[in-house]
């Protein structure tokens, strides 16, 4: 979910919020934006030449004692991470002198040190010292600092069946039992005390008695909660601005703020953000009171009732981790991977249970914040990460490491209304503004009442000041998506005295119950465009109604089309994310009334709402069984889910979409078996993935982790994965596999537990067998014993061949020779495509000044498309975005963002049409006040005449590998050509020349 400027967000869309392809979240002002691509990319260039070196050492959280003279920090199995004590002082000093060694070889500083959940530090690095530093021995990755943004059974409690007699907070004692003795540490915006969602009573300073074990107590400076594991929270309420320290209560027993580096790079006359644990944006209160709210809270909008609220987990305890910070120049609260860090420290140090972070991260295995959440995983804490808001495309998601559990969003009942035509049709959408019958009323398209100095296009999107209150008086408006916020859009029908708004997709996407400023209902594709055809007619007339009077009921639940998607870019499709999908769209809690037109309650949407969904039940889970590892947890969670539905009502088999499924908290406390995974695995798994720990743990391949779930980003032939099934309930377990196109077994197909604990191995083969190639097919693994079934979802992806990404060769003319192993038997026809060369354009950017743009045409027939740039002095950073021009929008195509001054974007298969590189600065040369580079757009065809291949059509034999030779000819032996051999799966091989 990198944004135009690289930079990361909250994973939540205001339901009052919309933007397109860039998701982030704030309510003011530019509250609504939509869920696809920015109508313009920010230009202004991120914070120069700040970096997180992590290093391979293990911090605190999990060192185990294998550095002479100092002994390990790393705690006991059901105890919690002691930073005070005099070994993990040492220890820490050490990686201290570690960490300043390091940064010296290339002749820097630490600006901060981490110890306890990364063994790090943050430093300024010219690109050079960079990419020296990223060479040196220890060196586990370096990430630019930039800033990070936030990503009834129409209630989400009532869905999933934590209320009522029946529910599972009923099963568990009652409400006030639900997560008891567990706390869940929030890393947000920060939180609103006055809400009724976070009440409790004032701290004293005695310590609980046998009666009431878990009650939270004032020690000193500290606040101290014994947990249901039998360990302690100690927690600080930190004062700052309108923030007197006195707010923390037996709720909310921890409350603080890290803003190191925000203030760093913030100057001070920009800063409009509470310095203090108190939230200025709402986000963090929204997450917060989702995840661990009180019960029972009366909400209302504009005086109007919906009925109670609650969090999942009510009788849980929060500790508040403030992250997100807004400014002058940027109403998005940012937050910067130095102060997640040291709240993550902070969170792991005073003894959380549960974690959530609805804030967007990067598809990479080594991102720190990540690395710092396997130390959090590793101390028994359960993460819970949003998936990001880049859906509905293929590839766009965050958080992709095991260890985590990434989270996708999905809808409940909705909150419906309908648009009644004079014709008789009945349209249903989603409304939370209509509460009686509006209308009948002249209905009209916004581009026929604008006024005469607006363009048509700007008022068709019903842009601020763009309509004719002489026309549109008295009227229900329909406006199209797009461009300007949603609630900006009601903003300007109210303006004009409209009576109503209409909002239209064109285009397939969400609906969303934002809380307009007139009564609105909103439709997607096909009624959308066909209650617009009608608005054009002459006498056209409607009426808007509260609730779903048409035929057609609105199926739930649903992915969010906002909802990021697999598969993993990072981890090549070899585990599968996101993990899980819960509610995430209209979700009604607690916010800040300040930045939401003083409103105490609204409903937002994005998957910063989905996961504090899976926080709470992680937080209910744990207040069962305290002891449980966070794999444990996450493996109930996962094999108890439920598929998700189409629109038209079938179950969806898209686990890239849903991943296991939807949550079901009345169903994870039975699971029979699990699927359990420890701080080994994960370093195992990072091996396997091509980073070196220095942990002496052998890599596995990333389809061997044990993760509750199957993935196969390229099956080529056979492949057989290996899962350990621990038993949860002993007994007989059945287990069956079905992957639809593909031949595959499981051995053994019975699997015996003679006691609760014992753990087996089972192996799964795949074959392909008539599955088409480079296509997802989705199947499942079921183990079925002792009154339970555990389903695993399964993802494969057929590959003719496995050959190489690229090949490279120089010279006007020459040959080069490189094998394949194909995974079938039969013709192998062999396609080429260029070569292409590329004319280089100059162009020159500055840190801290504007991008540059080049315009690119992609043709129909573009088998790749290439946008190269290149610095001319090397020690420069500058970093590469392309985007897709749609009616006028930007939507981010790709990105490429290196320590480097060299950077590419490649697109195969690309949708035609109009394309901009973005070149952003980010580091000029040492003493330089601009970076010059030289940019190039290679469009690679048909056959250009100038590379052959030989064999170009061999008869092979599956897994066994042939030599295939590619020669070249007539080039410009100074000039960069680009090429591409296409095999019969659509896969292929780049060729490189020059």
């Amino acid at each position: 979910m990198l944004s135009c400027a690289r930079r990361a967000h909250f994973a939540a869309i205001a339901t009052s919020l919309a933007v397109a392809g860039l998701l982030t979240f704030t309510q003011s002002p530019l509250a609504n934006a939509e869920p696809q691509a920015p109508a313009k990319p920010p230009l202004s260039a991120p914070i120069p030449s700040r970096y997180i070196v992590t290093l391979t050492g293990k911090p605190i959280a999990t060192y185990n004692g294998d550095v002479k003279g100092l002994r390990a920090t790393r705690p006991s199995k059901g105890e919690r991470v002691d930073v005070t004590s005099g070994n993990a002082k040492r220890y820490r000093a050490y990686l201290k002198k570690q960490q300043t060694n390091a940064a010296a070889r290339v002749g820097a500083k630490p600006l901060k040190h981490y110890a306890v959940s990364l063994n790090g530090f943050t430093t300024t690095l010219t690109p050079d010292q960079a990419r020296a530093l990223q060479r040196a021995p220890g060196v586990l990755s370096i990430t630019k600092d930039r800033p990070r943004k936030l990503v009834n059974n129409k209630n989400p409690i009532d869905f999933l069946k934590l209320s009522g007699s029946n529910g599972v907070w009923s099963a568990l004692g009652g409400k006030q039992r639900a997560g008891r003795g567990v706390v869940v540490g929030v890393l947000d915006t920060g939180y609103w005390p006055e809400s009724k969602s976070f009440a409790g009573e004032t701290l004293g300073t005695t310590p609980p008695g046998p009666s009431d074990p878990f009650r939270p107590y004032r020690s000193g400076n500290n606040i101290v909660m014994q947990k249901a594991d039998g360990n302690k929270f100690t927690g600080t309420c930190q004062a700052g601005d309108s923030f007197t320290g006195e707010e923390c209560n037996t709720k909310v027993i921890g409350a603080r703020y890290f803003s190191t580096t925000y203030e760093s790079q913030t100057p001070s006359s920009q800063r409009t953000d509470f310095r203090s644990p108190r939230d200025s944006d709402g986000h963090g209160t929204h997450v917060a009171s989702t995840a661990a709210g009180n019960a029972g809270v009366s909400a209302s909008i504009g005086g109007h009732s919906f009925g109670k609220i609650s969090g999942v987990a009510p009788a849980a305890n929060l500790a508040i981790y403030k992250v997100g910070f807004t400014s002058a120049t940027d109403p998005e609260p940012a937050i910067y991977n130095g102060d997640a860090l040291a709240a993550i420290d902070a969170a792991i140090s005073d003894g959380v249970d549960v974690i959530n972070y609805s804030i967007s991260s990067s598809d990479a295995v080594d991102d720190p914040v990540d690395l710092a959440f396997l130390s959090a995983a590793s101390a028994g804490i359960f993460v819970s990460a949003a998936a990001g808001n880049e859906g509905p495309r293929s590839s766009t998601l965050n958080h992709v490491t095991p260890w985590l559990t990434t989270v996708a969003a999905s809808t409940v009942a909705p909150y419906a209304g309908t648009v009644v035509l004079g014709n008789g049709k009945k349209y249903a959408g989603i409304s939370t503004t209509v509460f009686g019958k509006v209308g009948p009323a002249k209905l009209v398209t916004a581009r026929s009442v604008k006024r005469a100095s607006a363009s048509g296009g700007d008022a068709a999107l019903c842009a601020p000041n763009t309509l004719s209150s002489t026309k549109a008086a008295g009227k229900i408006v329909v406006c199209d998506r797009g461009v300007v916020t949603r609630v900006e859009k009601s903003a300007e029908v109210k303006r004009v005295h409209g009576k109503g708004m209409v909002l239209v997709n064109l285009t397939d996407n969400s609906t969303d119950g934002d809380t307009h400023v007139v009564p609105t209902v909103h439709l997607n594709v096909p009624f959308g465009p066909a209650v617009k055809a009608y608005a054009k007619k002459a006498g056209a007339t409607a009426t808007l109604r509260r609730g779903n009077l048409s035929s057609k009921p609105i199926r739930y639940p649903q992915v969010a089309s906002f909802s990021s998607r697999g598969p993993s870019i990072g981890t090549g499709g070899d585990l599968l994310k996101p993990d899980i999908a819960a509610p995430g769209v209209s979700i009604l809690a607690a916010v800040a009334p300040p930045s939401n037109q003083n409103r105490k309650f609204d409903f937002y949407s994005g998957t910063s709402m989905a996961a504090p969904h899976v926080a709470g039940i992680a937080a209910l889970f744990f207040g069962v069984h305290p002891t449980w590892s966070p794999m444990a947890v996450k493996s109930a969670i996962m094999t108890t889910a439920s598929r998700v539905k189409k629109a038209n009502g079938k179950l969806s088999r898209d686990y890239f979409a849903q991943g296991a499924g939807n949550v079901r908290p009345d169903r994870m406390f039975n699971p029979g078996v699990i699927f359990n995974a420890g701080e080994r695995d994960w370093r195992g798994f990072l091996e396997g993935a091509g980073f070196h720990t220095d942990s002496g743990v052998s890599p596995i391949d990333p389809s061997d982790y044990n993760s509750p779930s199957i993935a196969i980003g390229k099956l080529v032939g056979s492949q057989t994965v290996t899962r350990r099934v621990t038993a949860v309930k002993p007994g007989s377990y059945q287990a069956s596999v079905s992957v639809p196109g593909v031949t595959a077994t499981v051995s053994p197909s019975v699997v015996n537990f003679s006691s609760a604990g014992q753990t087996k191995a089972i192996k799964i083969t795949f074959r392909r067998k008539t599955a088409p190639y480079s296509e997802a097919v989705f199947g499942s693994l079921k183990l079925k014993g002792a009154g339970t079934v555990a389903r695993l979802p399964i993802t494969v992806v057929p590959q003719a061949a496995a050959a190489p990404n690229v090949v490279t060769g120089t010279g006007a003319s020459g040959s080069l020779s490189f094998q394949i192993k194909p995974g079938f038997d039969g013709s192998f026809p062999i396609t080429v495509h260029g070569l292409a060369d590329a004319p280089a354009q100059q162009g020159e950017v500055a840190a801290g000044s504007a991008s540059q743009e080049f315009k690119q045409v992609i043709p129909a027939g573009t088998k790749v498309a290439r946008f190269v740039i290149a610095a001319e002095d090397r020690r420069a950073d500058i970093d590469l975005e392309v985007y897709r021009v749609v009616d006028g929008e930007y939507q981010l195509a790709g990105f490429s963002a290196s320590e480097s001054g060299t950077e590419k974007v490649d697109l195969f298969d690309p949708v035609p049409g109009n394309y901009v590189a973005v070149v952003l600065p980010f580091a000029d040369p040492p003493g330089a006040a601009a970076t010059s580079f030289s940019y190039r757009g290679f469009v690679v065809g048909p056959n250009a005449g100038n590379l052959t291949v030989d064999p170009a059509n061999p008869t092979v034999t599956s897994g066994d590998p042939f030599t295939i030779t590619a020669s070249w000819s007539g080039l410009d032996p100074a000039a960069p050509y680009l090429g591409f051999l296409s095999y019969v799966d659509g896969s292929g091989t780049l060729v490189e020349i020059n």
